[in-house]
């Protein structure tokens, strides 16, 4: 059977297994349960995947009170209850309050969709044992209206997780799993290059430096990510700061360490460190 392969964009460089593990869920029609260090790209993920496919995404983002239901449709029961006391609409079409949620509006389109539920650990242990019916039959039923929702044509879904705490067993049997693993400096330097594609090529030889050392730091709390090392180069390059600069101060920290205590470390510790080149 054929179906549409995904092999990255120009913004977004995905690694040969990231590239398998999207294509095997697309062919198998399973949910793709995305893990990796906060700024490794799992939520853009699902943005290049729509984009390097040509499809519309709609994302579900994924709150400690978030439930199941959510994600599927909300009975808008107080819109109701004004209309009945102020309002000239027939409150007795109750399909006029039932309100599509990111999962349910994915069953409904006209066209195959990319969907991405975001943060799925942060609710509770429960919720992703409550969408497995739903994401295996594509399908639901509206209580209020004995409506069945069947989807037309099946969403790839996306998800995320950052590993807060783990999620059932049977929930993760019906997905295919991939681990983002932290870019090393060849592949780091690749994505650099397409979000900066004039830096000089010794400044970023530094900066890749600093960075990695900075992450190699066991006392820090919070290590730096990918996204945070490309602000932290346009920062530098609109305060036309030089290698030079960055071997003895490392300017613009804030960018990268986000804890009090990382950069009194840190601090102390360029005193110590041997010279970064």
């Amino acid at each position: 059977m054929s179906f549409q392969q995904f092999t990255g964009t120009e913004k977004y460089l995905a690694s040969p297994e990231l590239r398998d593990a999207v294509n095997v869920a697309i062919a198998l029609e399973r949910p793709l349960l995305i893990k990796g260090e906060p700024g490794t790209g799992k939520t853009v993920l699902a943005e290049a995947v729509a984009e390097g496919l040509g499809l519309e995404l709609l994302t579900w983002n994924v709150k400690s009170t978030s439930k199941g239901r959510d994600g599927l449709y909300v009975y808008d029961t107080v819109e109701r209850l004004n209309d009945a006391r102020f309002g000239d609409r027939d409150i007795r079409d109750i399909q006029r309050y039932i309100k599509l949620g990111p999962l349910g509006s994915s069953f409904r389109t006209p066209k195959r969709v990319v969907l991405l539920i975001d943060e799925i650990d942060k609710a509770d242990m429960e919720f992703p044992n409550d969408l497995l019916h739903e994401l295996d039959r594509m399908s639901f039923t509206i209580d209020e209206t004995s409506e069945t929702v069947t989807a037309e044509h099946r969403p790839i879904v996306i998800v995320t997780s950052n590993n807060e705490k783990e999620l059932p067993d049977a929930f993760l049997r019906r997905c295919v799993f991939h681990y983002i693993s932290f870019p090393d400096r060849e592949m780091m330097t690749d994505i650099v290059r397409v979000h900066h594609p004039k830096l000089e090529d010794e400044l970023l030889r530094q900066v890749l430096i600093a960075f990695y050392w900075l992450r190699d730091q066991t006392e820090v709390r919070k290590r730096p990510s990918t996204s945070e090392l490309i602000d932290w180069i346009a920062a530098l390059r609109r305060a036309g700061i030089d290698k030079k600069a960055i071997e003895e101060n490392l300017p613009f920290l804030g960018v990268l360490l986000k804890h009090e205590q990382d950069h009194e470390w840190i601090s102390g510790a360029r005193g110590r460190r041997t010279v970064l080149h």
